[in-house]
């Protein structure tokens, strides 16, 4: 039995679509879980419009991959933090189509997608920075194994860079320049500036993670810009 299932699971390979719409890019993959192998992807550079993009690069990206919709057997999603838009796009697209294949959506910190590879790779204790404008930025610190050390939460630079320097961790990500520049000693522990995850890391995360304690559900760390305004509220009345 054994061996039927071995072969039946490389007939039918395990795929995981992968999209992130987190920042300027609008990211797509298609992974095959049970090899690792990555079979497609894109990552194209599109400022905005990530509603009108994502639909193409999806089928761009599985006909890449030699991939029918119904041949998916989950979906990951980025969730934040990020763009406000780009999220709500990426996860209500993930979910609608999760919705109609039938198949799980898990959701994909966006920090998490960046941290943790890095600790994998280099095998130090790093933290993720995306600067999250208005003086602010977004950060997570892994251990060298990828336990939580500081959860994704939102800091001013000041905060980051002094948790940066007692860690003495490695950093990363597009935040990592504000931070040296408060402490120039930081300048040596940057080992990138990436204003977002590689598709293929949100992949692989996403190929893991139980769709039970990683929903597809935005996460963004700081409420909306847009709120409307107390004085133009009209008082509920209660019904009669």
């Amino acid at each position: 039995m054994r061996w039927w299932c071995g072969l039946f699971q490389r007939m039918c390979p395990v795929l995981t679509l992968a999209i992130d719409c987190s920042a300027r890019f609008c990211s797509v993959a298609v992974l095959e879980a049970g090899e690792g192998r990555l079979l497609a992807a894109a990552s194209p550079d599109i400022g905005r419009g990530h509603a009108e993009q994502l639909p193409a690069i999806v089928q761009s990206v599985l006909g890449e991959a030699g991939v029918e919709l119904p041949q998916l057997k989950r979906i990951g999603v980025t969730v934040g933090p990020g763009s406000f838009a780009g999220i709500r796009v990426g996860v209500a697209f993930a979910r609608g189509l999760g919705l109609a294949l039938d198949v799980p959506v898990v959701g994909v910190g966006s920090l998490e997608a960046i941290v943790l590879p890095a600790a994998s790779e280099h095998g130090k204790s790093v933290m993720a920075v995306l600067d999250a404008r208005r003086d602010h930025v977004w950060a997570m610190l892994v251990d060298a194994e990828g336990t939580e050390i500081s959860p994704a939460a939102e800091f001013t630079p000041d905060a980051a860079s002094a948790l940066a320097l007692k860690a003495g961790c490695l950093i990363t990500g597009s935040g990592a320049p504000l931070l040296a520049g408060l402490n120039p000693a930081l300048a040596q522990q940057i080992i990138g500036e990436r204003v977002a995850p590689e598709i293929e890391d949100v992949a692989r995360l996403a190929a893991t993670l139980d769709p039970a304690s990683s929903p597809a559900e935005p996460r963004y760390l700081r409420d909306a810009d847009a709120k409307p305004q107390a004085g133009f509220v009209l008082p509920h009345q209660a019904a009669k």
